[in-house]
């Protein structure tokens, strides 16, 4: 039988060295015709969240500048999510609303 405490050691040794990063939801809120905060900088990995908290207004997120298309909108209450893998900056805009501008920073994975 094993001792407990060469047991715990060899349990706690596969451990060591080894650190785990929680990738971040990081939430934006449009109101008012406006993305709030406008610009976030978060790490490769994370997921932003861009909620409409608008009473009757939709709205959608382009990153036109990147050659997509432009994507469908979304209603009060609905919201649209994005995983961002590589770092850089994004820049965006509302599509039927072309003032509407925002900025997401992506940062290499910080271990």
């Amino acid at each position: 039988m094993i001792d407990k405490r060469v047991w715990l050691f060899m349990t706690m040794s596969l451990f060591i060295g080894t650190s785990q990063v929680q990738a971040k939801d990081v939430i934006v809120e449009i109101y008012k015709k406006q993305f709030i905060p406008s610009e976030v900088t978060i790490e490769a990995g994370d997921r932003v969240i861009w909620k409409n908290i608008e009473k009757r207004q939709y709205h959608n997120v382009w990153f036109k500048g990147s050659g997509e298309e432009e994507p469908d909108y979304f209603f009060p209450d609905e919201s649209y999510q994005r995983k961002f893998d590589q770092s850089g900056t994004f820049a965006y805009e509302c599509g039927p609303h072309p003032k509407m501008k925002g900025k997401v920073i992506v940062k290499k994975l910080q271990q």
